[in-house]
């Protein structure tokens, strides 16, 4: 809910998408003014276009030298103006809806509702650019430090946070998502573990709270350190344009996905197997999940061998088969990471409607309907469209499935194929297409491997 949360407040504050949203409330305070992190190397993506960060724990005063004043560095954070945003809205599906003045009580004649609710004043805090420079000029950093010690063994790139929107109040975030008593609230409460008929969520955001933030590039060089204040953006080389006649956000999703995922199509069988059970494996369990993504990312950084200390086979199967297959390893950690990544965007409701549908085998009709969503400007304010009814599915429990799963994407779909795009659904229905995309290739390759039953004649 939080990560959902500082997304929306960054497009709606910063429609250039400069400022990064924090992901996680739990590491909110590791993304103060002039805290100290690490950009991850890897690439932007459709579904994720701010770049990736890790936390250090140092800020910038903790690994500089003591100045002659010896004064705090604080005095160089600056504070702008409060904004105060406001977002209350009520969707149903499948039936009608009624709404009373307050915004959390909805009655229900039929079908489905979700109910969002936050009111937050963010309070932007700046780091006098000026102030900076001055501050590299008088004070060095300590190269005896034993964080910057082990930094300079390796090429990791160090940023310094420079701007935050945090929280000036207290707020609370909630959702409501109610179902009627037919198959669709079954459904939720049999694959979503959602026991009762109406789920409802709420996060309380503290004064302080780290909402967003922006850096800056930083360099050091024996003792010097410079800012990058005009630094080069990471862009992904595609290899060749998607094949077809696909073009604007479907084209660009469809040359993405198919290289960062090409190396799939060199692999055997029992690899594909291996890289498709590691997968649903993490999907149940996202914190397995995040532990994978963490290891396969220090993959390119380990010269003595893989090593995963964990009980799960399917991942001691895959880190062993990278192991003692040092050919072309990297483009496969990056391939899984990208995939990885992409689930990561996902809902864990979805994570176990996916795993459904591979049990069903419907995966691929899902792609299709999933890829005809994207060739509409879902984040263009249109405010519906029709999908072709021949991508519904007929049997009602399929359709079902398939409806929620994308509607936890942001795009309300209806049975009679009536789509209707929700808080600029485009990169969470991008992340859905890259996760069916994976999960149909690697299912599919492996359907059409399996060796067939002999004919047998009947004389």
């Amino acid at each position: 809910m939080f990560k959902k949360l500082t997304k929306f407040i960054v497009n709606q504050m910063d429609p250039h998408k400069q400022l990064v949203p924090v992901e996680s409330i739990a590491d909110n305070e590791h993304f103060r003014p002039l805290y100290l992190l690490k950009k991850k190397s890897k690439p932007r993506t459709i579904f994720h276009p701010a770049p990736y960060y890790q936390r250090t724990g140092f800020t910038l005063d903790d690994v500089l030298l003591p100045g002659e004043d010896h004064k705090s560095i604080e005095s160089v954070h600056q504070e702008s103006s409060q904004f105060t945003l406001t977002k209350v809205r009520a969707d149903q599906a499948d039936g009608g809806l009624s709404i009373s003045l307050d915004p959390t009580n909805v009655e229900l004649k039929g079908g489905a509702s979700l109910s969002k609710e936050i009111s937050i004043t963010p309070q932007k805090k700046s780091i006098s650019l000026e102030s900076l420079e001055a501050l590299r000029r008088e004070r060095e950093i300590n190269m005896d430090h034993s964080f910057i010690r082990q930094l300079r063994r390796t090429n990791i790139q160090l940023h310094v946070v420079t701007e935050i929107l945090e929280a000036s109040e207290e707020a609370v975030y909630k959702e409501s998502t109610k179902a009627d008593g037919g198959f669709k609230a079954k459904f939720y409460a049999t694959l979503c573990a959602q026991s009762n008929r109406e789920d409802k969520q709420s996060i309380v955001i503290p004064k302080g709270c780290t909402l967003a933030f922006r850096t800056i590039p930083l360099h050091i060089r024996d003792g010097a350190w410079d800012l990058d204040y005009f630094p080069a953006e990471s862009v992904r080389k595609m290899a060749y344009v998607a094949d077809g006649p696909s073009t604007g956000k479907l084209g660009e999703v469809m040359t993405e996905v198919q290289y960062s995922c090409r190396i799939f199509t060199e692999l055997s069988p029992d690899l594909l197997l291996i890289i498709l059970n590691t997968i649903k494996a993490v999907m149940r369990d996202k914190n397995l999940l995040q532990e994978l993504r963490q290891k396969m990312e220090e993959v390119p950084e380990q010269e003595d061998g893989y090593q995963l200390e964990i009980e799960s086979p399917d991942l001691k199967d895959l880190f062993s088969t990278l192991q003692h297959s040092p050919k072309d390893h990297l483009l496969l950690a990056e391939g899984i990471t990208y995939v990885l990544d992409a689930l990561h965007e996902l809902t864990e409701d979805q994570l176990l409607l996916l795993l459904e549908s591979l049990e069903r085998k419907i995966v691929s009709q899902q792609l299709n309907l999933v890829e005809n969503l994207l060739k509409h400007d879902l984040d263009k304010g249109v405010d519906s469209f029709l999908v072709d009814s021949g991508l519904l599915f007929s049997q009602e429990e399929e359709q079902m499935l398939t409806i929620a799963l994308v509607e936890l994407s942001g795009v309300q779909l209806q049975q009679d194929g009536l789509a209707v795009p929700r808080d600029q659904s485009f990169e969470a229905v991008a992340a859905l297409f890259v996760a069916l995309y994976a999960l149909n290739f690697l299912s599919g390759r492996l359907y059409l491997a399996l060796p067939r039953e002999p004919v047998c004649e009947v004389l």
